[in-house]
């Protein structure tokens, strides 16, 4: 049996004292310690993208990040892109414009194109080509995710 090690973090603005398996990958930790389901698994190679969160606003591939290596820091999973009950205007645009269509890879691909328009609010379609390139969208042949981030980023430039 797997002595458990304590680690701490802040997911989505909440601090957890966690007893963790060191094994554990911080896909894991989301999903099964803490509850939060949105973070997918899925090709489990890093080759996805579907598990990507925000660590210190940065996208990280959580199938391949082992959790302790996380202690003390702030992060981010779909759950927390919402703020105060209000969508995210990625959220609202990727409903409206069926961007979302299994919806599989949507949390992932909303976070890097978050972290994009936090840094970047003008983005060109080459420049969101660019972050949402480690997403695979098996789906929606990747039009609509683009206008939807588009949409997203000129509303927040309003």
């Amino acid at each position: 049996m797997d002595k458990k090690t304590r680690v701490s973090c802040t997911v989505n603005g909440r601090q957890y004292e966690l007893l963790i398996n060191p094994r554990k990958t911080l896909l894991e930790i989301i999903r099964e310690d803490i509850g939060l389901t949105g973070t997918k698994h899925g090709c489990e190679l890093g080759e996805c993208g579907t598990c990507t969160i925000l660590v210190d606003g940065e996208p990280v591939l959580s199938c391949l990040a082992i959790g302790l290596d996380y202690d003390g820091c702030n992060i981010t999973t779909i759950e927390g892109v919402e703020k105060d009950g209000d969508i995210h205007p990625l959220q609202k645009y990727f409903a409206e414009y069926g961007a979302a269509q299994c919806g599989y890879c949507t949390p992932g691909i909303i976070l890097v194109a978050k972290k994009l328009l936090d840094s970047n609010p003008k983005p060109t379609r080459q420049e969101i080509t660019k972050a949402i390139s480690g997403n695979l969208c098996r789906c929606t042949g990747y039009i609509k995710i683009f206008e939807a981030i588009e949409s997203a980023a000129s509303e927040l430039n309003k």
